[in-house]
């Protein structure tokens, strides 16, 4: 029932726009200066348990202070590590022609002729007013339409070389710089997220290239198609970030790696998926029946037990 109410698009009328490459770009030591520009102030004071939006939280009778003296400290310490490099920005952005196979998403690596498939989980709680029950695949054309679509993937880290100044901190019990330092490196790694994203929009796959949103509306997420991460509510399973890192290559593109749990290294790090289709939105996938963890497992060519401990919480039996 899921499957058959899922989201569809008439792929006969839809545009496909073509990216403005095929494969993969790393980018090395990216500016810190440029990333600053894309920072939500608003998150880094929820970091530090400060409820509120940046800037009217400065006005907040009790909160105001508080917030005042981090923002300021923040500075001084962002100062610091844009002019000695404390942190180095790397990424890799990989944009690849893609069919969607029921709840899979087949991408055709052109730099090896490799298939790769991405497994996405659909809703199935119930639903009132015919709303439909919604997977990533829903968003990328399907094999039997005969259309060629396409879709971008990236990791990108903020996070290479913090160990040794968080130590340095450390050491000298500094450890509100070393919790500073740790939420700016976090900032960074979103705003990178965010600046990128830009990027693969307007210039490097293109599909919106006349694109003219302020930051605050970046923030609001105004702009056309998702850039879902792995691990987050549309795609909860974080094992297919291991497909990720091997689509684009990461340790040896970026310098991050993957624990056995799939959590990414450094923290500050961000990888997940570009879509372009302008109707897609985020979304949470919810609890799923017995029926689908099945499906999942014989797609993923995995036990039953091994599907319903990388689901966690969301079989909702």
């Amino acid at each position: 029932k899921a499957r058959k109410n899922s989201f569809k698009t008439n792929w006969q009328k839809h545009k496909i726009v073509k990216p403005k490459f095929i494969g993969t770009k790393i980018l090395k030591d990216f500016s810190l200066q440029e990333i600053v520009l894309y920072f939500d102030w608003t998150f880094f004071f929820h970091a530090w348990d400060i409820t509120g939006k940046y800037p009217q939280i400065f006005e907040h009778k009790e909160k105001g202070k508080h917030a005042k003296k981090l923002f300021n400290d923040a500075q001084i310490m962002l100062a610091e590590i844009i002019e000695e490099n404390w942190l180095t920005a790397n990424a890799v952005i990989g944009l690849f022609p893609a069919n969607s196979n029921g709840d899979n998403i087949v991408v055709f690596n052109n730099e090896d002729n490799k298939v790769v498939n991405f497994k996405f989980i659909r809703q199935q709680e119930e639903k009132k007013n015919k709303k439909h029950y919604l997977s990533l695949a829903d968003y990328i054309a399907p094999q039997d339409s005969e259309k060629l679509d396409y879709i971008g993937a990236f990791a990108l880290t903020t996070g290479l070389n913090i160990e040794q100044k968080v130590k340095e901190f450390e050491d000298t019990n500094d450890d509100y710089s070393a919790i500073m330092l740790k939420t700016l490196a976090d900032r960074f790694a979103e705003a990178f997220s965010e600046l990128l994203h830009k990027k693969v929009r307007t210039e490097f796959w293109g599909f919106a290239k006349d694109e003219d949103l302020s930051t605050e509306e970046l923030f609001k997420s105004k702009y056309q198609g998702i850039r879902p991460a792995i691990g987050y509510p549309a795609c909860p399973e974080h094992s297919e970030k291991r497909v990720l890192f091997d689509l684009l290559n990461v340790e040896k593109n970026t310098g991050m790696s993957l624990t056995e749990n799939f959590s990414m290294s450094p923290a500050a790090s961000v990888s997940g998926l570009y879509f372009a289709h302008p109707e897609a939105k985020y979304f949470n996938i919810g609890k799923i029946t017995k029926e689908q963890v099945e499906d999942y497992a014989v797609r993923k060519n995995i036990s039953m037990k091994t599907a319903e401990r990388f689901l966690r919480n969301i079989p909702g039996y």
